[in-house]
């Protein structure tokens, strides 16, 4: 059991890592090759934070556990809002000026309203994993669109993206880094997977509560570091925006990895219990943001925190369902 805990731990300290040098180095050498930093900025370091997940959610929907894919998608949409952005509007409430983050919120109410009605019948099948990935790559062209809009008008969250591109960094580099992420990711997603499943076992936790719990949280933990870097920097609409694409990413592109790889029927709860609370701190988010103050203050980040903890608090007491 010690055993599991401690490759636990270094499986996600190199889930995070490698992903982090995975996105530098692609990000860099697409600078290198001069691609447009706008475009860098909506593909690469959006989907970075969201690395993590879909490496995870392909190594569990190939050992045949579709439950934990899922659970760790919901679980970590959860996590994000809840957990992560909860703490960081305490640490430093939150303004929101951009309006790349006022459109991408009722996109991403949209994106959640869509898993709730590819899991009504507990099954996520090949054609429902296509469909998500095939939006995922619409939802990147649609929102290309608005930050080039947005950027012409000068909206902060372009500027913010951008000014986060590495630079100075040579293409032997880039690509060493890259090289690295690629070989490291999968490797480290493995020993998590496995050293979860040992530990659900030994507690008798369910395949979809460790996607929701101990596999969620770990793989948020990108989200929150870029949460609070960005809040150092000033920078409150990328803090959001990191968070809500990361949501609408995990949807669509994460979730659709499973039901591409291991088509299967899921446990009821994900859709009758996790769904829901899913679908609750999405609405939280969108009635904070887009409120007339526009910023998530210190208060509303308690309230996101005191869910957060009152969902995993039913979870562990309920740990086998």
């Amino acid at each position: 059991m010690l055993e599991a805990i401690v490759l636990l731990s270094i499986g996600l300290a190199l889930l995070v890592w490698s992903a982090d040098r995975l996105v530098f180095g692609a990000a860099a050498l697409a600078k290198n090759l001069g691609v447009a930093p706008l475009v860098i900025g909506m593909t690469i370091l959006a989907m970075g934070s969201s690395a993590p997940e879909m490496m995870v959610s392909a190594t569990a929907a190939l050992d045949g556990k579709t439950d934990t894919a899922v659970g760790n998608v919901l679980g970590s949409n959860i996590a994000n809002i809840a957990l992560i952005l909860g703490l960081t509007a305490l640490l430093k409430p939150l303004a929101i000026s951009s309006g790349i983050i006022r459109r991408e919120l009722p996109l991403m109410m949209v994106v959640t309203l869509l898993a709730g009605a590819l899991l009504w019948d507990n099954h996520l099948g090949f054609i429902e994993g296509v469909l998500l990935v095939i939006l995922f790559v619409i939802f990147l062209l649609v929102m290309l669109k608005i930050s080039r809009n947005a950027k012409a008008s000068g909206d902060p969250l372009a500027k913010e993206q951008e000014s986060e591109i590495p630079d100075g960094v040579s293409n032997k580099a880039a690509l060493v880094w890259v090289v690295i992420g690629l070989v490291l990711l999968p490797y480290a997603a493995s020993m998590l997977v496995d050293s979860a499943v040992t530990i659900a076992k030994y507690f008798g936790m369910s395949d979809l509560v460790i996607g929701l719990t101990i596999i969620a949280i770990g793989t948020s933990l990108p989200e929150l570091a870029a949460s609070i870097a960005s809040i150092h920097k000033g920078e409150d609409d990328m803090a959001v925006g990191n968070i809500i694409g990361s949501n609408v990413f995990n949807i669509l592109a994460v979730m659709g990895i499973p039901g591409l790889l291991n088509p299967s029927v899921l446990s009821p709860l994900a859709m009758g219990r996790d769904y829901y609370v899913m679908l609750g701190v999405s609405i939280l988010l969108v009635l904070m943001a887009l409120g007339k103050r526009r910023r998530i203050n210190r208060v509303e980040g308690a309230v996101l925190i005191c869910c957060f903890v009152a969902y995993q608090g039913y979870l562990f007491y309920n740990l086998a369902a």
